[in-house]
């Protein structure tokens, strides 16, 4: 029998706020354990929490720009369970009035069509403390209650995707639109974005949704997709062993490569949900919700378009280019100076960011501007020096954080050379010393070609014009052939 995946995201995305969501507690990351912690997020007796504006701000951005309906009446709740890193014993959510309701993403998949997703409900909540186990003290647990009371939006989609890649694409794409806004920084290995993914299969055609498996514990896509992909597999053999798949929670074992079973799944009544006394329902001005939508940026997918309808780029580069709002920034603003896009492209997408790779840093702490890296490809429309040097140049530039190519280029003597007859004569010193492979050429053998310009440009210290190399190299050839 042949099955069909069913998956369903619960995304969870700290919001940039300086401040917790209902006290003034700091919210920086990666400080003294319990430094940032007062009675209100502690949960101490009589302590009464006071919702953060920019928190609702955040939640209606992220609605607006998802296509939700925003409720103006959303109330927060009270979701009841036991967890050392839990101060209160229970966590303020919002269960049956959130915030934002039934909105949408569309997603693409390499070699399908364009997909739209579902969004059941997006809700503001409070995150929980976190529990430290040192390696040097088994069996002793420490409690660290900074992330107590961090603010979340919690963004529920529909069950609408068939494969780890559409789940993979659609937390892309989520991500994508948050860090845009500005109101996440997107980092899944600092939990600030992560998601879990309820799985389950069911025979073609049948309607009815087959028991589902929670999956925690992924801190990257890739993780996302594996784990999906390993528990899309456990199914289909439990089943096929003529076993039943249990409604439960599972955890992602890295090492391992597997899911665990961490718990059985809970259900709402679970949890005892009651409106929280101490906080009003949330009432949103109109003129606000207005206020707010008109503020939004243009979006990833709608700033795609555009790169490809007024750059004339391939689609991956506009992927790619605006995979990141600083990243579409630095590529418009070198255009505005260097008016060629696709050369543009070429080199932001190829040296610049296999430079920021590999020192694992963002555009944002790029040492080339973009006005230092359009001044250096208008060197290489000019002439002045080749595409290889260039790669020298800017190597210096992002190395030394000079935004001078012309002064590195005087520097180091770097100019093109041009002059036909010194370069006539470096040609004809290479095909002197390289017969055979001049004989091979003459043989058939076209791909010498490139061995002897490459001879030239050596000689030259990649200096020479490539265009005139090949032009005088290939004089020379047809005038010597036998």
């Amino acid at each position: 029998m042949d099955f069909e995946v069913v998956i369903g995201l619960e995304v969870h995305a700290q919001l940039r706020t300086k401040t917790k969501i209902f006290c003034s507690c700091a919210t920086s990351f990666g400080d003294e354990p319990n430094a940032n912690t007062c009675p209100v997020c502690t949960g101490l007796p009589g302590a009464l929490p006071v919702l953060n504006r920019r928190v609702v701000e955040y939640a209606v951005k992220a609605g607006l720009a998802t296509n939700c309906q925003i409720v103006n009446d959303s109330v927060f709740a009270r979701k009841n369970y036991f967890y050392p890193d839990l101060p209160k014993g229970y966590q303020i959510s919002q269960f049956d009035r959130p915030i934002c309701l039934g909105g949408y993403l569309d997603i693409k998949v390499a070699g399908q069509e364009q997909k739209r997703i579902g969004i059941t409900r997006i809700h503001m909540e409070e995150d929980a403390g976190k529990l430290v186990h040192p390696e040097h003290l088994y069996g002793v647990s420490y409690v660290d209650y900074n992330r107590a009371c961090v603010p979340l939006l919690e963004i529920v989609s529909e069950p609408d995707m068939r494969s780890s890649a559409e789940a993979v694409a659609y937390l892309r794409a989520l991500r994508d639109i948050l860090v845009y806004l500005e109101i996440c920084d997107g980092n899944m290995e600092e939990g600030s974005f992560r998601c879990d993914a309820n799985v389950s299969i069911r025979p073609f055609g049948q309607q009815e949704f087959g028991t589902r498996a929670e999956l925690k514990n992924m801190n990257s896509f890739r993780n996302v997709q594996r784990a999906i992909e390993y528990e899309v597999e456990r199914q289909r053999k439990v089943i096929a062993g003529g076993g039943q798949v249990v409604q439960e929670t599972r955890l992602w074992d890295v090492e391992k490569a597997m899911t665990i079973s961490m718990r059985g799944k809970e259900e709402a009544h679970d949890y005892r949900y009651f409106p929280d006394p101490d906080l009003l329902p949330v009432q949103i001005p109109a003129e606000w919700i207005s206020d707010l939508g008109a503020s939004l940026p243009e979006l990833p997918q709608a700033k795609k378009t555009r790169f490809i309808s007024t750059y004339e780029l391939a689609e991956v580069d506009a992927e790619g280019l605006t995979s990141s709002r600083a990243l579409a920034d630095f590529f418009e603003e070198a255009v505005k100076r260097f008016a060629n896009p696709k050369m543009v492209s070429n080199w932001v997408m190829s040296e610049l960011l296999r430079y920021l790779n590999d020192e694992k840093t963002s555009i944002d702490a790029c040492p080339v501007t973009p006005a230092g890296l359009a001044a250096l490809l208008a060197m290489i429309e000019a002439g002045t020096i080749s595409g290889k040097i260039a790669k020298k140049v800017f190597a210096t530039m992002y190395r030394e954080r000079q935004n001078d190519p012309a002064a590195i280029v005087a520097a180091q003597g770097l100019v093109q050379i041009d002059d036909t007859s010194a370069l006539a004569e470096v040609v004809r010193q290479v095909l002197a010393a390289n017969p055979a492979e001049v004989e091979k050429y003459y043989g058939g053998k076209q791909k010498v070609f490139g061995f002897l310009v490459g001879q030239v440009m050596r000689q030259t210290r990649g200096q020479a014009n490539p265009g005139l190399v090949n032009e005088l190299l290939q004089q020379q050839l047809d005038a010597g052939r036998p």
